[in-house]
């Protein structure tokens, strides 16, 4: 048997009669690439609303919040984000805390990525899994993640606060993603998110994936960048508007060492509420 044919830069068969050339092109471009996500794993469980969560926007009275820039994007070039295991567990809670990290230490001059096994003992002591029990990877709240962060670093990164931008306040994500070096999120992902190169809304997806936490380090006018699995991912400000069901801005000492911060922002006044709320 003849071996396919297949072109030079996508990797698909090249169509009947056109086996001779290294490249799609003759009778069209190469075939939109094919996505399948249905084999990751999610984590995130439903959000824990505490009314005792303090608001981003308190922190810079008397003055407005700064206009954020019109697009922003902190992934620094980064190619190689690593899973942080969240393709064979339901850590993803602790998984984009670990990007978090990529991407603050990245911009502050020198690239941090947690190991593997820092990341597993966080999802054990922070998410209660037990790799000897497989009904315990049943993922964590973003909210209890990023409390027991503030308490107990993750592998020697101190988070020093938090605070919530509001999810539906384009505004307020910008601002956060600006000068915090992106934000921390919830997302109830629909299936349709499993074979789409950019997450949108689809018509008539109305079933549930599940629960996914990702860090969100970029925007435009088209839509923001996140990572998830290892990788770079697109969505629509539409899908945000639609899927996003939680949103922290987080300020994390990497972050702090760059000197991004913006003018008028309260830090000592935060520290101090969220303490006095946390502990």
């Amino acid at each position: 048997m003849s071996e396919v044919a297949k072109c030079g830069l996508c990797g698909e068969p090249m169509p009947p009669g056109e086996e001779m050339f290294n490249y799609h092109g003759h009778s069209g471009p190469c075939p939109p690439k094919k996505i399948d996500h249905s084999g990751m794993k999610l984590g995130k469980r439903l959000p824990r609303r505490d009314p005792r969560t303090l608001r981003l926007a308190k922190y810079f009275a008397p003055a407005p919040m700064p206009l954020p820039p019109d697009s922003v994007d902190w992934s620094k070039g980064i190619t190689s984000w690593g899973m942080m295991l969240n393709d064979n567990l339901g850590d993803c809670t602790i998984a984009a805390c670990g990007h978090a990290i990529q991407v603050w230490s990245a911009n502050a001059g020198s690239e941090i990525t947690v190991p593997d096994d820092a990341i597993l003992a966080a999802y054990e002591a922070w998410d209660g899994y037990d790799p000897k029990d497989p009904s315990s990877d049943d993922g964590g709240v973003e909210l209890d993640v990023l409390n027991q962060w503030r308490a107990n670093q993750l592998a020697g990164h101190p988070l020093l606060a938090y605070a919530d931008p509001d999810p539906q306040n384009d505004y307020h994500v910008k601002f956060a993603i600006a000068y915090f070096g992106g934000v921390y999120i919830g997302l109830a992902l629909p299936l349709s998110a499993q074979s789409q190169e950019v997450w949108d809304v689809a018509d008539g997806a109305n079933d549930s994936w599940g629960g996914h936490a990702v860090f969100v380090c970029g925007y435009d006018a088209d839509g923001l960048t996140c990572i998830t699995w290892g990788q770079i991912k697109r969505m629509t400000w539409a899908f945000w508007a639609k899927y996003c069901d939680e949103a922290h801005a987080l300020i994390g000492q990497d972050w702090l060492r760059q000197g991004k911060s913006p003018d008028g922002f309260d830090m000592f006044a935060l520290v101090t509420d969220l303490h006095a709320v946390t502990g």
